[in-house]
């Protein structure tokens, strides 16, 4: 590849791993002996979307809280993601699981029976550049059970892995009669380790394109380091994900404080859990990559707002609120 340009780049890709595709199918009977919830649209902030109306359903490994009934993919909200205990019934997929070098979102399985086929649609949010990547690793398919990405057909064979853009336009269909398609969908976010998995004639994108690569963090959450909770004023388009341009927009009142066992952000009557970002005192959306950061000073009078997108980095001071006496 010799251009590193985002949209000149294929729009899936395989990546190095091979698993073993019969491990993989036998450990589907520890989780069958029951039908699957259907798949349901993602809107921030909780499961509130459309239900498929096709034969498409999702066996949650990771969602948010753990939940094992939740069938969206989540996003930025009061809860970060955990394992369901549907994950404990599958072991191999678990350690394959442990095995990706990359912060992970939601997994989940997702069955396509036959003769379904999806309207066609984009994520927007799984883009090189935003640091989120998805990825597949079939385990049970047909020749009829095809995804098309970006005007080309795929059906990926059980037990490869693959990324794929998923932000360009796509819809899944399964033409046969008697197979239910699987695959284990994983959200992840952009890592250096990942970028290794990708093929050669992809480095070149992954080393010089407007690609977002999130960081390593710290075992643990680090202290807050000012007192909390912590009032400040932030632009209405921070918190507000479809926002393009998160930096922008009146300021309003905003409050960091502990929600249970979580560092949590409310702002306009929403809360979303902080975890750490890389090891320099900065805080992102669980949910959500590096694309925006929040990084308190070391004395608590403000914070830094950083916005990313690919190697472009923007920033925006702003002060905490005076504390009542």
């Amino acid at each position: 590849m010799t251009t590193t340009s985002l949209t000149a780049a294929a729009a899936a890709v395989q990546l190095s791993p091979v698993f073993d595709s019969g491990r993989l199918a036998a450990e589907l009977a520890a989780v069958t002996a029951h039908t699957w919830n259907v798949q349901r649209t993602h809107t921030y902030g909780g499961q509130t979307g459309q239900a498929a109306t096709i034969d498409w359903r999702v066996l949650p490994l990771r969602s948010l809280g753990g939940d094992p009934e939740r069938t969206d993919p989540g996003g930025p909200g009061p809860q970060p993601f955990k394992v369901t205990r549907w994950l404990g019934q599958l072991p191999y997929l678990a350690e394959i699981l442990d095995s990706v070098p990359a912060p992970l979102n939601a997994v989940r399985l997702m069955a396509l029976g036959p003769g379904a086929i999806s309207t066609a649609h984009r994520d927007p949010k799984y883009r090189l550049d935003r640091g989120i990547v998805r990825l597949h690793i079939p385990v049970v398919t047909d020749p009829g059970a095809v995804l098309i990405l970006d005007g080309v057909e795929h059906c990926w064979q059980p037990g490869t892995c693959w990324y794929g853009d998923f932000s360009r336009e796509h819809l899944v269909r399964n033409n046969s009669q008697t197979v239910t398609r699987v695959h284990v969908v994983i959200d992840a976010l952009l890592t250096a380790d990942l970028a290794a998995w990708f093929p050669d004639s992809w480095q070149e994108l992954l080393t010089h394109g407007e690609v977002l690569f999130n960081r390593t963090a710290p075992a643990g959450t680090p202290a807050w380091p000012a007192g909390l909770p912590y009032e400040v004023l932030l632009p209405s388009g921070f918190a507000d994900f479809d926002a393009p341009a998160p930096l922008d927009g009146s300021l309003i009142p905003a409050r960091i404080d502990h929600a249970g066992d979580v560092l949590a952000l409310t702002v306009a009557g929403r809360t979303f859990a902080l975890v750490p970002a890389g090891g320099g005192g900065e805080f992102r959306f669980s949910g959500w990559s590096e694309q925006r950061t929040l990084q308190p000073d070391s004395d608590g009078a403000g914070l830094t707002l950083r916005v990313r997108r690919g190697r472009g980095l923007a920033d925006r001071q702003v002060t905490a609120a005076p504390r009542t006496p």
